[in-house]
């Protein structure tokens, strides 16, 4: 046998072609970097918002959830219309935009409507990704005429 011996088999064209794969998957992982998924804190997410009644946050996992007081004169004034609005007026505004920029690692916002004595009457989750830039100027116009 030569120098050259299973070059031209099956054995040596296999190899030859895993060295590639090889080598291009360890070129494409130094290219990759982690992105830093931070979280925000419960009091990030509470100071982050502005709102007149009663707010509160927690964290569970990466989902922020806020729940609001609904005061009992818009639930009556309002009627069950108000009461499943009321969410998504949270939901799709300034703050919550701003949660996710400010924090790649939060995969969603849920915000819970309860009354003053504690009962909850709605609850909506908005997922990272559902809006595009367009769709948040939209959603942001529709909010703000509710």
């Amino acid at each position: 046998m030569n120098g050259k011996a299973g070059q031209r088999t099956k054995t040596g064209v296999a190899l030859g072609a895993l060295r590639v794969v090889f080598l291009l998957i360890s070129g494409a992982s130094l290219g990759c970097e982690n992105p830093e998924l931070s979280l925000p804190s419960s009091a990030e997410v509470e100071e982050s918002y502005t709102y007149g009644g009663g707010l509160s946050a927690t964290m569970n996992g990466n989902v922020a959830e806020v729940t609001i007081v609904q005061a009992d004169r818009q639930i009556r004034r309002g009627g069950t219309l108000w009461v499943k609005v009321g969410p998504y007026v949270l939901l799709f505004s300034k703050e919550t935009e701003g949660l996710f920029r400010a924090y790649p690692g939060l995969a969603g916002v849920r915000a819970v409507t309860i009354t003053p004595d504690g009962a909850e009457v709605a609850r909506a989750l908005l997922t990272r990704g559902t809006l595009n830039d367009l769709t948040w100027r939209r959603a942001l116009n529709i909010a703000g005429l509710a």
